[in-house]
């Protein structure tokens, strides 16, 4: 699969995810058999830009590419301006968020929202496109099915973002309205990818090898992306590869290993967000990764007091050590997928 220059490994995408999906967590993914990793999204204000959050969020040190970066904003020459810093700070694909439902976002009518403006929502997809040409970056964009039941437009904006010059669409399959509840719909997602020429992604309610065969055959998708279920369990991208090539499911993966790269992803953590910053947001991650597992709610209780970067490895260390004395390989499907955070 490709988009624009760009040949990806496979059409097994993890999803943009504010305050998850950072440069360790990306890696992580990828090694474990993702394709391609879209960065969380950054904001179209230049004045926010030089902040800590954002350059974080910008940090692609060691990254494998190509490099995508997802840009979120209100109004078009603010966003190609956005896209243009983040190509000249690496980013060799951007992507535009039509897609998060998060009240904070979409108050400010970016995201989701934008899906309510139709002529808007294509200029700003036109005017990054015209922005990132002259860079020969490729553009792609991530949307729901619509702002509410009632008002179910991908489809026509679809048509509209290929006619600007879009290079790929993902359609998560819910509405803005929906947020996370309820079931994804995959019917959309089909129509859209019948009506256009470019790839078309399918996001949404994705958490095990024979759902991800399902909605490919049901949708005719390019590829799937993955969000909430790889929180705690990134090794679901290459279970996915291996039954959609085998049709059998592979065995889970060894205690040893889950130890080893979650201690990988606490070290990487921790040396890009600093210890006092990275102790506490790492928490989620471990909690995640040990919630389904035996003794796993006891020990993230404790966990979450620990203040120092040191002893939470450790920790961590010593969970997983015990937990191989009881077993070889983790129970499959051991972690809690239904996690609430901004896709």
């Amino acid at each position: 699969m490709n988009i624009g220059p760009h040949t990806l490994a496979n059409n097994l995408f993890a999803a943009p995810m504010a305050g998850v999906t950072d440069r360790p967590f990306r890696q992580l993914c990828r090694r474990f058999g993702a394709g391609y990793a879209v960065s969380e999204m950054v904001t179209s204000k230049r004045e926010l830009w030089a902040s800590l959050k954002t350059s974080r969020r910008a940090d692609h040190a060691g990254e494998p590419g190509p490099i995508a970066v997802q840009i979120a904003g209100t109004d078009a020459p603010s966003m190609a301006e956005a896209a243009v810093y983040n190509v000249e700070r690496g980013a060799q694909i951007i992507d535009i968020n039509m897609g998060c439902p998060a009240k904070k976002v979409c108050n400010k009518w970016a995201g989701s929202a934008l899906m309510q403006d139709e002529p808007l929502a294509v200029a700003i997809a036109a005017a990054v496109v015209r922005a990132c040409e002259p860079h020969g970056v490729p553009v792609t964009l991530k949307m729901r099915t619509g702002w509410s039941q009632a008002n179910r437009n991908a489809l026509q904006l679809a048509r509209a973002f290929e006619d600007a010059g879009i290079r790929m669409l993902t359609v998560h399959g819910r509405t803005r309205e929906q947020g996370y509840g309820g079931q994804a719909e995959y019917e959309t997602v089909a129509a859209v990818k019948m009506s256009v020429r470019i790839p078309v992604v399918a996001n949404g309610d994705i958490r095990t090898p024979e759902q991800a065969r399902d909605v490919l055959a049901l949708t005719g998708a390019d590829a799937i992306m993955i969000g909430r279920a790889a929180q705690g369990r990134p090794w679901i991208f290459r279970e996915i590869a291996h039954f959609l090539a085998t049709g059998t499911h592979l065995a889970p993966p060894l205690v040893a290993e889950v130890r080893r790269a979650l201690l990988e992803h606490l070290r990487d953590h921790h040396a890009l967000y600093g210890e006092f910053t990275g102790v506490r947001s790492a928490r989620k991650h471990i909690g995640w990764y040990v919630k389904a597992l035996p003794g796993g709610e006891a020990f993230r209780n404790d966990m979450n007091t620990i203040e120092d970067g040191a002893a939470q490895i450790e920790a961590v260390a010593g969970f997983f050590d015990r937990l191989a004395l009881d077993m070889d390989r983790l129970p499959r499907h051991a972690v809690d997928t239904e996690q609430e955070e901004v896709v």
